[in-house]
């Protein structure tokens, strides 16, 4: 049996460890057209979403191709360049369900990002955005997420994935501006608790390290998060290891040295979730908001 064949049927014939179906909404194409199967595998997840700059359209193409009950794809490039906008639109044509990871050097609300939001729009895809603002001038992102609730209002029909430090920082009130991962009990009123609450088209990837984090530092506060957003929030690793139990990984948190982001996040997801809420969070929200089944 060739090795796609035996992950495939390996994947198919074992039950869940986490008690039903996984989407991981936040991969990236790997080394090879198995690599991305192989920690989808390893984490004991059903099917991911390869979030594709065009320059590895090919690798993702490839991965799919082999596995396509197991991935698809969405695509990404600098909203700068000239004709960005007709590269993704042309990419969602050709079969990318939706459009990033966008993890650029712009502000967030700039006519370019903007753009892109129209096309999404009117493409009927969500779009996924990295936030990152901290500490300043670090490598900023996507930059102006305390004012991007008028992004979500002037651009109501656009699905938006909110993702990364900043976003998940501003799950509190009180942002510490000198660090990505802030410790710590989380205070109440949170710019990301409230924009979750407050616009429908808002939702939430809790892959990384932020994710991690966010519900690993106050379980208290998460556990009320969770059960509050539990129709916004979806699953996803970020996860750089190769084998989805940590082996050639090099997360930034400390906690997560040598195991898998992914598969350590769904462990508290287990833990801090009722079985309904924790179903909703890792497979029932991804298939209607972005496999739209």
């Amino acid at each position: 049996m060739q090795r796609r064949e035996f992950l495939a049927s390996a994947l198919a014939a074992a039950a869940s460890p986490w008690g039903n179906d996984v989407v991981d909404i936040h991969m990236h194409p790997r080394r090879d057209a198995h690599s991305s199967m192989e920690h989808l595998a390893g984490a004991g997840v059903t099917k991911g979403v390869l979030l594709t700059n065009l320059l590895d359209e090919v690798r993702a193409k490839s991965e799919i191709a082999a596995h396509p009950k197991n991935f698809i794809w969405f695509a990404a490039t600098d909203p700068t360049e000239p004709n960005a906008v007709d590269k993704l639109r042309k990419a969602i044509e050709g079969g990318a369900r939706g459009v990033g990871e966008m993890k650029n050097h712009v502000a967030a609300e700039s006519a370019d990002m903007r753009r892109v939001y129209d096309l999404c729009a009117e493409m009927e895809v969500p779009i996924t955005i990295h936030f990152q603002e901290v500490p300043p001038g670090s490598g900023d992102f996507n930059t102006g997420w305390r004012t991007f609730d008028k992004m979500l209002k002037a651009h109501a029909k656009t699905t938006f994935l909110g993702h990364a430090d900043f976003f998940w920082a501003n799950i509190s009130a009180d942002v510490p501006m000198d660090t990505s991962y802030p410790p710590g009990k989380i205070k109440p009123g949170g710019l990301t608790d409230r924009f979750l609450a407050d616009y429908p088209n808002l939702f939430a990837d809790m892959s990384a390290n932020s994710g991690h984090n966010a519900f690993t530092r106050d379980p208290d506060f998460a556990r009320s998060f969770l059960e509050r957003h539990q129709n916004k929030l979806m699953f996803g690793s970020d996860c750089g290891c190769f084998d989805g139990h940590g082996a050639g990984g090099s997360p930034l948190l400390p906690i997560l040295k040598g195991k898998c982001t992914g598969r350590e996040t769904l462990v508290v997801l287990k833990a801090l979730a009722s079985p309904a809420v924790f179903r909703k969070i890792a497979w029932t929200n991804a298939n209607r908001v972005i496999f739209k089944t």
